[in-house]
């Protein structure tokens, strides 16, 4: 097999609030986020991401690693808890752009998650079949995500 065949499953967009920074003087540690809301939109689902959803950071030298807790409401009514972990390179440079109130090139950074999803509805139960991953993207005021179902 030549490499890996995936499908869109949808955008993600997320607002989150400011950090509980629980770094030391090396910048080095955990930070919490809280998810304050979102969106997601895709060709089988989109709704909107609830604000009872987290975002903890390990930052350490030359990368971070991500762990979210989603709970997302289809625009239909369901509801459907997603997680993911992931590392991302956005480093001090990349925080001082965005403090600057400049976007960042997405090229400058390698922001990967694999996400997975659970539900007790009927109508999206192919979900808890679904292994995905996502592209991350910060900017200035969320971060966002292109998830792909992997085949």
């Amino acid at each position: 097999m030549t490499g890996v065949p995936t499908r869109p499953l949808f955008d993600l967009s997320l607002e989150v609030g400011a950090p509980h920074d629980l770094r030391g003087a090396d910048g080095h540690g955990k930070l919490i986020f809280h998810v304050t809301g979102g969106r997601f939109d895709g060709d089988r689902l989109r709704g909107r991401v609830l604000p009872v959803s987290g975002d903890w950071v390990v930052a350490a030298p030359g990368q971070s690693r991500v762990d979210v807790r989603l709970l997302l409401e289809t625009d239909d009514g369901a509801l459907v808890y997603m997680t993911y972990r992931g590392v991302h390179t956005l480093g001090a440079e990349h925080r001082a752009e965005l403090a600057a109130g400049r976007d960042l090139d997405p090229a400058s950074y390698y922001f990967r998650t694999a996400p997975m999803f659970e539900t007790a509805a009927d109508r999206y139960d192919w979900l808890n079949r679904v292994v995905a991953v996502g592209i991350g993207e910060r900017t200035r005021s969320e971060v966002r995500y292109t998830v792909h179902e992997v085949l």
